[in-house]
């Protein structure tokens, strides 16, 4: 996103600085999540402890990216378009630490379900776990070039996601049923479907919040508007 030039050169750093924090947490957390996943696949428990250990420094980015934008907001006076995209950078930095973490929930299943045998390949969790580095990835791609045709495609595909997580959960209640031995490994691959499908969640916070960012309109949670009257 092309950030609107000020005559003060010192301010307009400091609001491509933000940008580019805000991008490298990006980066970190889909590579967590591309991490976390191949370990889980191919039963590399080492990948997953880089994963989990990996985290301190998307906490640490999540932490400047706050401080760089709460500086913005007390010592500079925003005008309404670079307001709205320290007020997004806020909502966004949360979305994405917490992506983070559940990419580190998936390591540390991972590390648990690689001390005991396979079972037998969970076609949909790997279907499911494309589409959610496309959402993520496409969330991000959106913010980058603030285009709300991208955001509004990820808000629209976050039903799909979630049709193929209701799939894969009755996939693996039906190995639970099938022998009470893939109960416990079953069970853990069901939390990682749904720390994907939280995920997937956040990704479409990240793309409602780039509707914000170049709109001023907040499409957030459109039922609950359409109860209070609210435009």
């Amino acid at each position: 996103m092309a950030l609107k030039k000020h005559t003060d050169r010192t301010y307009d750093a400091e609001l491509e600085e933000l940008r580019s924090k805000l991008l490298t947490l990006g980066g970190k957390v889909e590579a967590e999540i591309a991490q976390s996943m191949r370990a889980l696949t191919e039963r590399d428990s080492k990948l997953a402890e880089q994963v989990v250990g990996s985290d301190r420094e998307v906490n640490l980015l999540e932490l400047e990216v706050d401080e760089s934008c709460r500086r913005l907001l007390a010592l500079r006076q925003p005008a309404a378009s670079d307001l709205r995209f320290i007020t997004t950078a806020l909502k966004i930095v949360v979305d994405l630490e917490r992506i983070g973490d559940l990419a580190v929930n998936i390591a540390e299943r991972a590390i648990d379900l690689n001390q005991s045998p396979p079972l037998r390949p969970v076609h949909d969790l790997t279907r499911l776990e494309q589409l959610c580095q496309a959402q993520v990835r496409k969330a991000l791609d959106a913010f980058v070039d603030a285009d709300v045709d991208k955001a509004q495609a990820v808000i629209k595909d976050d039903d799909l996601l979630d049709a193929l997580y209701h799939n894969l959960f009755n996939e693996l209640l039906a190995l639970m049923m099938e022998d009470p031995r893939n109960i416990r490994r079953a069970n853990s691959l069901l939390f990682v479907a749904k720390h994907l499908e939280r995920l997937g969640d956040h990704a479409t916070n990240v793309a409602e919040m780039v509707v914000y960012m170049v709109r001023g309109t907040d499409v957030r949670h459109p039922h609950s508007r359409e109860n209070t009257g609210q435009p």
